[in-house]
């Protein structure tokens, strides 16, 4: 049987492209849903030179960061740093903390794949760590 070619629009709920996805605010990072399913979301995060994504966690949720451009400071747990860049794949599975502050002078963007859905949010502080 031959391949039949379709329109890309045609498929619009499962490709996307992250350029006409991707939105950058200078009040704060932005996260950009681009799918949603009963099981997993995906978002596109975008952050401006010194933005943050605030260290956090997931009580039942896996959250999986592909960078796509840029450079950051990744904070695995309270009071760690790990430089992260373009071509990086980042793991937190459930109760392990993550985020991030883009300290480049760059543009930084990943894609945020989680799940089980929800995911929740659990915020971390400095003074946890004391």
């Amino acid at each position: 049987m031959p391949l039949v070619e379709i329109d890309r629009k045609d498929l619009k709920d499962r490709i996307f492209h992250c350029p006409d996805i991707q939105c950058f605010r200078e009040e704060e990072a932005t996260k950009e849903v681009f799918y949603k399913t009963d099981f997993t979301v995906g978002a596109i995060w975008t952050m401006l030179p010194g933005q943050t994504l605030p260290i956090h966690s997931h009580e039942k949720a896996d959250d999986i960061w592909i960078v796509i451009e840029g450079t950051a400071e990744y904070y695995p747990e309270l009071g760690q740093k790990v430089a992260i860049q373009k071509g990086d794949i980042i793991v937190a599975r459930p109760g392990e903390k993550h985020g991030m502050t883009n300290v480049s002078d760059q543009p930084f963007v990943m894609i945020g794949i989680a799940g089980p859905v929800p995911i929740g949010f659990i915020p971390h502080t400095l003074e946890e760590s004391k």
